[in-house]
């Protein structure tokens, strides 16, 4: 008997594309609306680790329920005010960005929608970007008009003795419909040009607190922005529409929070406890 011959197999196609090791993605929403007798309810507070959202009675808390964010990781945090309503946001403790095992870059989106009448208070604590990191910010807000916002963000570059990553913060505003700021800061703890007198000049914090919409000019208002001197560790920049922007340098967490604490709505600003949550 007489076998024929195996004829030729099938074409073998490109290879595969190796499949990303150790990313995550997570998204978090939440949502803030008006309610009965100066309240302020949240009808959406949707978690998803390492982003859980808590309530607490003066603030909602961004809790990390992982380690993070690691090269590669995409996060998402979607956050809406309605009209009326009051919402201060913080997290429970500075985000250490950390390598993951192929140098890709982590990113933390977040989306930020403010109706008419609506106060947005946005303060989380620093983002330290340890040695070999890539992480990046990326805020997008919309504020309508009568709206109002708080925004502070801050980087530290390294944990003690790291001369720290790499990290990049891209901030964009818009007020009733026009644009209000497009900023953004990339920074190297191996980058002389980031180093230098330039960008850092030799500190290793980097921080801005913004205050834009309703009532953000400060003036006559006891330790509004009206009254912050520039320094040459800290620029203070009226916006062309209503806003004000500070931006600080400094050697550590606290002295960058202490150049940017300026009318930041966290002394004698309404609360959620005095406006009352459901």
């Amino acid at each position: 008997m007489t076998v024929p011959a195996p004829g030729p197999g099938p074409a073998a196609g490109p290879a595969p594309a190796p499949v990303p090791r150790n990313r995550l993605t997570a998204a978090a929403r939440i949502e803030a609306v008006a309610g009965p007798g100066g309240t302020t309810r949240l009808p959406v507070l949707s978690s998803q680790a390492p982003l859980v959202l808590r309530r607490t009675p003066s603030a909602v808390y961004l809790v990390g329920g992982a380690a993070g964010p690691i090269g590669g990781d995409e996060l998402s945090l979607s956050i809406a005010v309605r009209s009326g309503a009051f919402l201060r946001l913080r997290t429970a403790a500075a985000s250490i960005a950390l390598p993951g095992p192929d140098g890709a870059e982590s990113v933390l989106r977040v989306s930020v929608s403010v109706a008419a009448g609506g106060r947005l208070e946005y303060l989380p604590e620093p983002v330290v970007v340890s040695n070999g990191a890539r992480h990046a910010t990326l805020i997008s807000v919309t504020l309508a008009a009568g709206a109002s916002l708080v925004l502070r963000d801050e980087l530290l570059l390294g944990r003690h003795g790291e001369a720290g990553g790499a990290a990049r913060t891209v901030l964009r505003v818009d007020y009733a419909g026009q644009p209000l700021l497009r900023q953004s800061v990339e920074v190297s703890g191996s980058d002389p040009v980031a180093l230098g007198p330039a960008v850092l000049s030799g500190h290793r914090a980097v921080g801005s607190l913004l205050l834009a919409g309703n009532g953000a000019d400060g003036s006559g208002s006891e330790g509004g922005p009206g009254a912050v001197r520039a320094t040459p560790e800290r620029a203070v920049m009226p916006l062309a529409g209503p806003g004000v922007l500070v931006t600080a340098l400094a050697d550590d967490a606290v002295a960058l929070r202490r150049r940017l604490d300026v009318n930041s709505g966290e002394p004698g600003s309404p609360s959620p406890a005095a406006a009352g949550w459901l």
